[in-house]
């Protein structure tokens, strides 16, 4: 063998046995899922059409121009310069041909539909990050504790769950959507309820949704969360951590949770889907944001009885809410499988 023949297997050899760490193997293997990088290239880009919605959008979401009601996909109207200065966002700027087409036509009112769909990301973002948020926080803690605890304390926190699972979650949901817009209306001589009532109307009726769906559905997570407590409570370091004298909530919150972490984030991530698709409902049936705020779900509620002669008004909703949907879905099913060593090499 010839020495730069054994120089090539030496370095060949060493980048072999180079080392990569869990987070490094996650992410390779997340990379090679095209499907699943698309799908998070579709979460970012909606998350900045979010952030930004004034700058993509002609209009605000609440602009109406009555003498274009329904108005067919880049029909053009007239608009005084006036208005155009005072209303639009394009005014002035190379996109300032926006001011005046109907990029994806308007509704019954003359709201410009793409400003409204524009906007509309807001709040299937919103709903999304605030539910999962409280969903997870709540099933980790009530999981972990029930896992640690064990015994009687675990056996009736788990019975609870049970119980839980056998009630249909959405009339539940309904029904606490129903009664917070019912009490909004009226008002309420509680302090609580009129703090709530006002951070209700500065969101635009989307905090009672969060809390309607996010805590009702963190039963999942609190089950997948136990779980992951039972294999990790017997390891050799939680073990090590007692020797040493660590009290409960020491070895629960800096040894357990975050090794249980990782399984809920990934889970919880699989579950936004379900979070954005609910809000469509709840929206599409009345229940969800105040108008005028834009939600995917009323606006094709609005649309559909005209589906016929004005299409439009329920297909652009309605892609955009399959879209991000799909997307959030192939995203979590990759991260799903770089994070699950098992799954890993069968695409």
């Amino acid at each position: 063998m010839t020495a730069d023949k054994k120089l090539e297997k030496l370095k060949n050899a060493k980048k072999i046995g180079e080392s990569r760490s869990p987070m490094q193997d996650a992410m390779r293997e997340f990379r090679r899922s095209k499907i699943a990088v698309g799908g998070m290239i579709v979460v970012v880009f909606v998350a900045i059409l979010a952030i930004f919605a004034p700058v993509f959008s002609p209009y605000g979401f609440e602009v109406q121009n009555l003498r274009n009601n329904r108005a067919k996909p880049m029909e053009g109207y007239d608009i005084t310069e006036t208005y155009a200065e005072e209303k639009c966002h394009w005014y002035e700027t190379p996109l300032e041909w926006g001011c005046t087409v109907f990029i994806a036509g308007s509704d019954a009112l003359g709201r410009d539909l793409f400003s409204r769909i524009v906007y509309g990301t807001r709040v299937s973002l919103a709903v999304a990050l605030a539910a999962a948020s409280v969903s997870l926080m709540i099933g980790l803690i009530y999981g972990t504790v029930s896992g640690y605890a064990g015994g009687n304390v675990d056996n009736l926190m788990m019975r609870l769950v049970d119980f839980l699972y056998a009630i249909p979650l959405l009339p539940i949901i309904i029904l606490m959507t129903v009664y917070f817009n019912a009490v909004s209306r009226q008002g309420s001589e509680s302090p609580l309820m009129i703090w709530l009532i006002g951070l209700d109307k500065a969101a635009g009726g989307l905090l009672f949704v969060f809390i309607a769906i996010g805590a009702l559905n963190w039963l999942g997570m609190a089950r997948l969360a136990r779980g992951q407590v039972l294999s990790y409570k017997e390891k050799e370091f939680v073990e090590a951590a007692r020797a040493l004298g660590a009290e409960n909530g020491h070895i629960i919150f800096k040894h357990l949770i975050p090794n249980v972490l990782g399984p809920l984030l990934i889970a919880e991530s699989m579950a936004i889907p379900g979070y954005i698709f609910l809000e469509a409902v709840l929206s599409f049936i009345g229940l969800g944001v105040t108008p005028p705020t834009p939600s995917w779900g009323a606006m094709i509620n609005e649309g559909y009885s005209g589906l016929r002669s004005n299409p439009h008004l329920v297909l652009f909703p309605g892609f955009a809410l399959s879209t991000l949907t799909l997307a959030f879905n192939f995203m979590g099913d990759g991260l799903r499988d770089a994070f699950d060593t098992r799954l890993r090499g069968r695409n």
